[in-house]
């Protein structure tokens, strides 16, 4: 059910761990300025010393960005927060602006984070945008089928779209195997929080790209307004738990896979078992399968379906020596063995510091002597959505990967 009472700091952010300090993102529209407030309200009842740093991201698309922001510098200002604004400078994509500008808000939000010591960034992204995000990517997913094509990449969380995209966005993803983005708003509607701005007199800003139709959520948040807006609403955030919680089950199935019949037996070489071919959750299967290859392949994305679908059919039937996703995928009867093909490897250079080879290994230099230290940076994607923490886990244990940071909510772990 959707939190709509008048004073919800409380209820939204008392199950969030934020005794090591928080990042508000805070652009100075109503949501994430909403979420200023209402984060600032609970910390001075709660702990009122904790770090509180209000990052706002300037991408200069706009005129009137730069002043947006000197907005929202004053209203910190009054209110004793912390405050930086950070531009997003360089020359900007001709296409894919809007996800270019996604990547580089977080990776600035990151950086921001990392450079005050702090893990937790909150974002002020509420129920509307969950149920725009889930129409755009059910309209994709259509357009997709109609046109006989592939499934496509989701947006937000680098999940590919054929169903697992269709969860949204998740109440926490990790950035980078280091930043926790928490989104405490998902459940709360944009209403109700700029009900809660007007009740303390404080304006926000209006961006005007919210309204451009040139862009694919403006179009779909103006259907949302429209006479069927309601019914569309409960049917996109209902879909959307049913997904997530399809996703976590999912995901949890993969693992107990990976956990049990997966194993290193030298680096750089993942020997399945035999009895991971066997009939049983073909589903599971299929999505260790795609994991695991994205893992060894060192790709940002998990392989198509449809092709390891078909892939693990074929070895499941007998011998087979193939590749997909930068992988070689060698069946015998002794096991399933998995390796990143020769073919393709980056070109010799000097080694650099936190250095991502191959996009496989992360380059460690020190002053010490033979200290180079070569290991594998992550089991997932950049965005690891809280969806996927298990297989996230078992791969990450599979191949030495740093464990994963403890989810930010109080009483939880990622394991």
């Amino acid at each position: 059910m959707l939190d709509t009472g008048p004073d919800l700091s409380e209820r939204l952010f008392s199950d969030i761990d934020l005794s090591d300090g928080a990042i508000a993102a805070v652009s100075g529209g109503s949501d994430s300025t909403a979420l200023l407030i209402l984060l600032k309200t609970h910390l001075d009842r709660t702990a009122p010393a904790t770090r509180l740093l209000a990052v706002t991201i300037d991408h200069d698309l706009r005129p009137g960005s730069a002043a947006e922001a000197r907005g929202v510098a004053r209203l910190c200002a009054e209110r004793g927060i912390a405050h930086r604004t950070i531009v997003w400078s360089g020359m900007k994509p001709s296409s894919g602006l809007p996800a270019a500008a996604r990547e580089a808000r977080y990776r600035l939000l990151a950086e921001a984070a990392h450079a005050e010591g702090i893990g937790l960034i909150l974002t002020g992204h509420t129920a509307d945008d969950q149920a725009e995000t889930v129409l755009m990517r059910q309209a994709r997913e259509e357009a997709a089928r109609e046109e006989g094509r592939p499934d496509e990449e989701a947006s937000d969380e680098g999940a590919r779209s054929e169903g697992r995209g269709l969860a949204g966005m998740a109440p926490a993803t990790l950035y980078d195997w280091q930043s926790w983005i928490v989104r405490p708003f998902l459940g709360t509607r944009r209403a109700a929080l700029r009900d809660v701005l007007r009740r303390h007199n404080i304006g926000w800003a209006e961006d005007p790209t919210n309204v451009d139709q040139h862009f694919e959520r403006p179009r779909m948040r103006a259907a949302l307004a429209g006479d069927d807006g309601a019914r569309r609403f409960a049917e996109a955030t209902a879909s959307a738990g049913q997904a997530a919680a399809s996703r976590d089950e999912l995901g949890r199935h993969a693992a107990m896979l990976i956990r049990d019949l997966a194993g290193m037996p030298v680096p750089g070489l993942i020997r399945l078992d035999p009895a991971f071919a066997a009939p049983g959750d073909a589903e599971a299967a299929v999505y260790a399968l795609r994991i695991l290859l994205a893992t060894v392949g060192g790709v940002a994305f998990l392989p198509d379906a449809i092709r390891s679908q078909a892939l693990f059919e074929r070895f499941r039937a007998g011998p087979l020596c193939a590749t997909l996703s930068r992988t070689v995928i060698d069946a015998r009867r002794s096991g399933i063995y998995l390796r990143r093909e020769s073919r393709g490897l980056p070109e010799a250079a000097l080694a650099v510091n936190n250095g991502l080879w191959d996009g496989r290994r992360r380059i460690t230099l020190s002053n010490r002597q033979g200290a180079l230290l070569i290991a594998p940076p992550s089991a997932t994607a950049r965005f690891l959505p809280s969806f996927d923490l298990a297989p996230a886990a078992a791969v990450a244990r599979l191949i030495g990967a740093p464990p994963l940071p403890a989810l930010p909510f109080r009483g939880h772990s990622a394991a």
